[in-house]
Formats: C-alpha cells, structure tokens, sequence
C-alpha cells in the first residue's frame, strides 16, 4: 500500500506553503514523556530539534524514543530533526553511524554541528542518503512507522522517499566555517547550513548573546545570511531540490519544498517577543524556546508572583 498524503504531512512544510513563520522548540530533556508533552503544547509549534549533542537524550536508544513519542501524535506532530553528537572533522566518515542511528530511529532530519569544510559536508551528506546518492545502508524494522500508521507507510515507501523527505543540515558555527561558507553551500545534497551563535560568538571572541548576539556578530550573521541567500538564488535547481539556508543559535527543521528557485532562513530565540520580532523581519523558520529553559522560567516566574517578588529583570543569557 503507498503511502497516503496525511500520513507523510509535514506541519513545518505546510507552513512554508502557506507564507506563514514556522515556530519551534529545542528540546533538552530526555524521555519519551517530556518529548511527547512538549511536542503536544501548542498547535503553533511546527518543528522540535531533539539534542543529543548537548542535551541530556542519549543517541541510542533515547532518540529513537522520543521520534516515535512524537510521531504518535499523528499528523499533526510537529517535524523531528535530531542533532547528533559528533563535533568537527567528520569528513574520514566518523560520524556516518550516528547518521545512521538517528535516521533509521525515524527521525525526519539531521543535524551535524561544527562542519567547517565541504568536504566534511559532503561525508554528511553522504551517510545520510541511500545509494546511489550517499551510501546509506536499508534495513531497520521501525523507520517507516515514525512516518506514519501501520499499514498507510511501509518499509517500500520509506525507501522510496526517504531521498527527498530527509532533511540534512549542518552547523556553521566555527572561523573557519564563516571561510569556507561558498564551498559548503556548493555541496550537492546539503540542504542547509545554520549558523551556531553561541559557539560562532566565542570562536570569534565575543562572549555569548545575552540574549541578542554582540553587534559585530550579529553583522557576521547578517552577511553570511545574504551571502547564503544570493547564493541559492544563483543555483538553478530542479523542482524537488531546494538550497535552505538556516540562521540561528541553533538548528530548526525544513523539508525539502517542491518550490524553483528559494531559500529560506531561520532562527534560534529564547522568547515569544524575541520571536515575534525575528517574525517581523523575515525569517521562515524561529525557534522560540526550549523545553527545560521554559520549564525553569515558568517555574521561577509563578514563584516569584506567589511571594510578591517583583524584582525578575529582563531575560539575559539562557540555553
């Protein structure tokens, strides 16, 4: 049976369709409930990035729990993209089995953090697609069935699919990422890149946002985005091809549109207002908050009111 179009729906995808900003959330914590409950929170919440870089969700077998945690929540679950563990060279292959862990785990995308060269771009690429495009390996019994229900995905419809459906990303986050930026953005089969602020503000020396970027980094972000931008205008791209170009303290989700010709950018905010303005200005694809920094706000903020403390200040440096 193939399978049907609400089974492989994408709320991230629908968004973009629609003109409409997709809002996310980073989530930290591990378990299959706190996945499934911060997936469920809000009907404007499109995508969740599950962390297994600096999050405490291990790679094997949390992610796989937390994807399908999520995916049980139908249709309408926001887009999974896992952000694996490994950091830096990658280009011998290093990372190719965490690639594979995650998306075997059913996971709708890939992020690799600290890629820095094309050709540790291209390694990326390459595990995470099946032949003859890449070199990933077929046979985990469970992918198809964080796609969809039983019966409406099966195994052949992954398969078929999985080349244009999943989502790779890299993180652009180093000196050296910013240089080598033209060449990345060249790899065939990458369909993003997104810039790191944290990590990018101390590997140019600037500390980290708190909560905005530090004025000059924050000029970097804006002209590695128009340079990004211009870049994918300039590629003639078939319709099932896209160049997505991510901008953000941290990754978001994008499927692969059947639009000729954009790219889209996105965000990483640690608050609605935050959010809002990024909205404002243009951005696709925002990261609004994460699970345990909402979490810990809400928890201080309704204390605070409890015991008539009036003092909480502006939001500052927050993860």
């Amino acid at each position: 049976m193939s399978a049907t179009t609400s089974a492989l729906a994408h709320p991230l995808l629908t968004a973009f369709r629609a003109s409409k900003p997709a809002f996310g959330a980073w989530l930290t914590l591990p378990g299959f409930l706190a996945a499934r409950t911060a997936a469920a929170a809000s009907p404007h919440l499109s995508w969740v990035v599950i962390d297994c870089e600096h999050g405490a969700t291990a790679l094997q077998p949390g992610a796989a729990e937390s994807v399908h945690a999520i995916a049980g929540l139908g249709p309408s679950a926001p887009s999974t993209i896992v952000r694996i563990p490994a950091t830096g060279a990658c280009a011998d292959g290093s990372a190719g089995w965490q690639i594979k862990y995650v998306l075997d785990a059913g996971a709708k995308g890939v992020l690799v953090p600290m890629v820095s060269t094309a050709a540790q771009a291209a390694s990326v690429v390459a595990a995470a697609r099946f032949p003859p495009q890449g070199v990933r390996g077929f046979g985990n019994p469970f992918t198809q069935l964080a796609w969809g229900p039983p019966g409406e995905v099966s195994a052949a419809d992954y398969l078929a699919r999985a080349n244009a459906s999943v989502l790779v990303l890299v993180q652009i986050e180093t000196r050296a990422g910013v240089d080598n930026l033209d060449s990345i953005l060249s790899v065939d089969g990458l369909d993003g890149v997104f810039i790191g602020p944290y990590d990018l503000s101390l590997s140019l020396g600037f500390p980290a946002p708190s909560p905005d970027p530090h004025p000059e980094v924050e000029t970097v972000i804006q002209r590695i985005l128009a340079a990004s931008h211009a870049k994918g205008k300039k590629w003639c791209v078939p319709p099932t091809r896209l160049l997505v170009v991510l901008v953000g303290i941290r990754v978001g989700a994008l499927h692969r549109l059947t639009v000729d010709g954009l790219s889209y950018s996105a965000i990483y905010c640690t608050s609605g207002a935050q959010s809002a303005r990024r909205a404002k200005e243009g951005f696709d694809m925002i990261n609004v908050t994460s699970d345990s920094g909402a979490m810990a706000e809400s928890i201080a903020r309704n204390l605070a009111e409890a015991a008539g403390d009036a003092g909480q200040g502006a939001k500052g440096f927050s993860y």
